[in-house]
């Protein structure tokens, strides 16, 4: 159960009388409902309220749950009057003086709650009316608002003599001035019943905002207990609700490393992998300095062919450039040195829905070209990347790349199966190396130099064939 659902259920049993037991010593709602209706009265009678056309007797149809005999159901017009903030003209907030208001809007109101932010509108007081100054006990929900914060209450807790909420945010007043009874209704309103009535109510408007309406919300029907036991329901909400906070960081937590897990578990996997702790050494297998010179001696008769360009030398790689320690029978190599490395050919618009082979983009997203520049084993890796995440993939045959696609080929198959994981290792510090603003980018000479730990072929054909094994179990926990 998540933790909204939690708090869901907790204020769903509150409102069907579930939460805490009836005593018939605290009366009847019936009672406290001729109360409020006479308060109610009594504020027309005083102009603070205008009295309002009467709205029928609830029916079998619309009650949605049973509630306890000593409960009532009542409208909601019943129990509160209500009414739009503070409209005013956007050149009214050119206007500074030494008396101005904070206005609240939606993005203020939360879930059973409120806060200022630094960014609130300040108006001059001169704009302002008296009776538009929240009032302790007062609720606060969006008038216009998105679907999701459609029924998002908030409860004034004190008087304020600066600060009113604006045009697009209703101000529900409590008929009686108690504040049990507007806690109560805080939490009755917030239940996810009565928020999905207002969404019910609601009408579109744009393309991303939603008006709720004031007279279909004040015939929302709404179950009413009595007074003493609308204090007890409030003490005990109050009482769970820091333990549902205590729960959702919990969850919060397990929800992040439940996200995190399948990803760490990889890069460990890769990690353990290209240290040499995946699979053992043999001493049969050779060494990865011998491996190294054949590489070589192959890439010496490649450049004698023509095949491929002599390239600068690499400078040496130094103690402090080697992130960890590897088997003896292992050799840190740059990529360069055994690998050839060239980038892509053509741009974007190369692609060609009815070309016959594969043309990768720095996304990876393969499309289609007429012809083909290579026709090799490769990893291809994008070097070029909004966010810096870097994609990568692993292809052999005839193929097209985009310019910012690097192409590393040449060496056996084994060692491109193997790079392939290394380098995949290294992307998040190709990531944090890279370069660029709006589009982030790797360096040709930062391929080149990557380091790689070589092991003899055949255990890197070992190593490739447990990762193969076990990185897809990562991807199925995702």
């Amino acid at each position: 159960m998540t933790p909204q659902e939690l708090k869901n259920s907790i204020l769903q049993m509150a409102i069907q009388g579930k939460l805490v037991e009836q005593r018939p010593e605290e009366g009847t709602a019936e009672e406290l409902y001729k109360q409020i209706q006479a308060e109610k009265q009594a504020l027309i009678k005083a102009g603070k309220i205008k009295k309002e056309k009467p709205l029928p007797e609830i029916t079998e149809d619309e009650i949605p749950f049973e509630i306890p005999e000593s409960w009532k159901w009542v409208r909601v017009s019943d129990c509160i009057s209500n009414r739009a903030g503070l409209a005013y003209d956007k050149g009214n907030l050119d206007i500074h003086s030494n008396d101005m208001i904070r206005v609240l809007r939606g993005g203020n109101i939360s879930d059973m709650g409120y806060s200022t932010k630094p960014d609130d509108v300040m108006i001059s007081a001169e704009f302002v009316k008296p009776e538009l100054f929240l009032r302790r006990n007062m609720i606060i929900t969006p008038a216009v608002t998105s679907l999701d914060h459609v029924g998002k209450m908030g409860r004034i807790e004190a008087d304020y003599d600066d600060m009113v909420v604006g045009g697009f945010v209703l101000m529900l007043s409590p008929h009686i001035d108690e504040d049990i009874f507007s806690q109560y209704l805080l939490c009755a309103f917030s239940s996810k019943y009565f928020r999905d009535c207002c969404r019910s109510i609601v009408n579109k408007s744009g393309q991303a905002f939603y008006n709720l309406s004031r007279g279909k919300m004040m015939e929302l029907v709404v179950p009413l207990p009595p007074l003493a036991e609308q204090k007890r329901i409030v003490a005990k909400i109050e009482e769970l609700l820091p333990l549902i906070e205590r729960y959702e960081k919990a969850w919060t937590r397990l929800e992040d490393f439940n996200k995190r897990f399948p990803g760490d578990m990889q890069k460990s996997i890769l990690q353990v992998a290209i240290q040499g702790k995946l699979v053992e050494q043999r001493p049969e297998e050779g060494t990865g300095e011998e491996l190294y010179r054949q590489i070589q001696a192959e890439k010496q008769a490649l450049i004698k062919a023509g095949k491929i360009k002599k390239e600068k030398p690499l400078p040496e790689i130094t103690e402090a450039e080697i992130p960890f320690e590897i088997p003896e029978s292992w050799k840190w190599v740059q990529i360069g040195e055994i690998c050839s490395v060239v980038t892509g050919r053509l741009d974007a618009n190369a692609q060609d829905p009815n070309g016959a082979y594969a043309f990768f983009t720095c996304g990876v997203e393969v499309y289609k070209t007429k012809d083909y520049a290579f026709d090799c084993d490769a990893v291809l890796l994008g070097g070029n990347n909004a966010s810096g995440d870097y994609k990568m993939h692993r292809y052999a045959g005839k193929f097209n790349a985009y310019q910012r696609v690097y192409v590393i080929t040449d060496p056996p198959k084994e060692t491109l199966d193997y790079l392939f994981y290394v380098i995949k290792w290294w992307l998040p510090s190709l990531k944090h190396n890279s370069q660029g603003t709006t589009t982030r980018f790797i360096k040709l000479g930062q391929v080149t130099g990557m380091l790689v730990p070589i092991p003899p072929l055949a255990e890197q054909k070992r190593i490739v064939a447990q990762l193969e094994e076990l990185l897809p179990l990562c991807e199925r926990l995702k």
